[in-house]
């Protein structure tokens, strides 16, 4: 089981800044596109740290791991980072499945763009979900169930109205037990990814409906 997370915060530049964090009462089998603990593995703990929007570091995984290690988050885990402050994370719940969704929508694009000359974002613009499935998955369904989260992601941001399928820095994470008979499948009508693609559609849909301010805009502010 993941239990639910607990929020706290670190100390910055003079600043308190949040941190969302997750512990699994066991280890959980876990897939994703984190930059700390992606791939494939078994994971004891999810970590998703607010940055400044000037935030530059270029080695995201060494600092996720320094924030983990200052919260006693021990052993293999995952961490994401985002501009959204996670103390507005978003929580639904389908069927036994169970989603957690930061939402900052302030750079939508399409997956298939044309390219553009490069230019620094002007808004935050990262999704991160988390999700933890009661069954275990195997490991066809548990990348089935990322590309089933990413499309109920897809599906809430249009209908909120924009013309994109997410931002350029979106991160998922699925969880689910190490042990038990795998399930196979993990799309969108299959048992346990109908309810999963449900549970993020809502989470996405709700946190991406009002005007998500950067952190670091709303403590200047």
């Amino acid at each position: 089981m993941l239990c639910e997370p607990f929020l706290t915060s670190r100390s910055e530049s003079g600043w308190n800044i949040p941190l969302l964090a997750w512990r699994a009462e066991a280890p959980l089998l876990a897939v994703g596109s984190a930059p700390l603990g992606g791939g494939i593995g078994v994971r004891r703990w999810v970590l998703n740290a607010t940055v400044p929007m000037s935030y530059d570091r270029d080695d995201p995984a060494a600092h996720l791991a320094e924030l983990a290690h200052g919260l006693d988050l021990d052993g293999p885990g995952v961490g994401l980072l985002t501009g959204v402050d996670v103390s507005e994370v978003v929580r639904r719940t389908d069927g036994g499945v169970r989603v957690w969704a930061t939402v900052g929508l302030g750079t939508p694009v399409w997956a298939a763009a044309v390219p553009e000359p490069a230019r620094p974002a002007q808004r935050v613009g990262t999704v991160n979900i988390v999700a933890y499935v009661p069954v275990r998955l195997g490991d066809a369904a548990l990348v089935n169930a990322v590309a089933t989260a990413t499309e109920a992601k897809a599906q809430a941001i249009w209908e909120l109205g924009l013309p994109a399928t997410g931002t350029p820095t979106d991160a998922v994470t699925v969880l689910c037990p190490a042990d038990g008979d795998p399930a196979p499948y993990g799309g969108p009508r299959s048992a346990w990814g109908a309810p999963l693609a449900r549970a993020v559609h809502a989470a996405v849909r709700s946190g991406g409906a009002g005007t998500v301010v950067p952190w670091s805009d709303r403590r200047a502010g």
